[in-house]
């Protein structure tokens, strides 16, 4: 019984992708359109290029084959064919695992009143992020200094652009003494969610972009408090700017706070 249950499952999970793959043109998700198309929709290779997955891996998966995937596999497949929370919930369940919370879905997002609140600070460069340091919303101060607007979602995660962008790199003068700072509140945020994919897909990432990343991981020094934000900084005009931080809670449930920097004036 159980036997012709999975099977009957893995028909509908079929059926349920290329449903869905059929649904969405390339201009839906950004992609160029070259030539004409046998068939509606998107092709397997442009799925799970959007899902950064692998194409046999996917092909098989849509296929019903009997292989094992993990939420972030599903979650990302869920992004690529642009299934709402209902859609999300029925993949997980057709694949035989238990659905994710809507937020591990969805990409964070903050109130409209939580944004004016930042864009009235003006002067003050503010930005919000979950617990996994995604960087979700910002003000126009905080884009001058870090760029976010012009950066993949994918790669606007602050503990990213700290260990993984040299050109930032380049503009934070004292990044050995900011960085593994803030890599000590990243554990703190860790130990509130020890078990969550995202956290160690993230982790294992910096652990191959960053050298310093990974020593500093797997060494874990003992260091005596912690940043909230960067110290010293570069801006666009080559002016040394430092700045101290306050953190405000802005959603506790989703773990979304907010970083504003306070400049300093410059040690007489």
């Amino acid at each position: 019984m159980a036997d012709r249950s999975l099977r009957r499952t893995r028909g509908e999970l079929s059926a349920f992708l290329q449903r869905h793959r059929r649904k969405l043109a390339p201009v839906d998700v950004g992609l160029p359109v070259t030539g004409r198309r046998r068939t509606p929709g998107l092709r397997r290779e442009e799925v799970a290029a959007l899902a950064g997955v692998g194409l046999t891996w996917y092909t098989w998966f849509e296929q019903g084959r009997d292989i094992g995937v993990s939420e972030r596999f599903l979650l990302n497949v869920a992004r690529a064919l642009r299934l709402d929370d209902a859609e999300c919930c029925h993949l997980f369940l057709l694949a035989h695992r238990r659905p994710p919370p809507p937020e591990a879905h969805h990409w964070p997002t903050v109130t409209p009143l939580v944004q004016q609140l930042m864009d009235d600070l003006v002067a003050r460069p503010a930005y919000v992020i979950n617990l996994r340091w995604d960087v979700v919303a910002w003000n126009a101060a905080a884009d001058r200094l870090f760029g976010f607007a012009g950066r993949d979602p994918a790669e606007r995660n602050f503990m990213r652009l700290l260990f993984a962008d040299p050109a930032l790199r380049r503009r934070l003068p004292a990044w050995h003494e900011d960085a593994p700072r803030l890599l000590s509140h990243f554990r703190c945020d860790l130990a509130v969610a020890p078990q969550d994919p995202a956290m160690w897909t993230l982790i294992d990432a910096l652990k191959r972009l960053s050298a310093d990343f990974r020593r500093w991981w797997d060494e874990a020094p003992q260091i005596e408090g912690y940043r909230r934000g960067i110290g010293t900084i570069v801006d666009p005009d080559a002016l040394h700017l430092h700045f101290r931080h306050e953190l405000l809670v802005v959603d506790e449930h989703r773990h979304l706070r907010m970083i504003v920097y306070f400049v300093e004036p410059e040690p007489a």
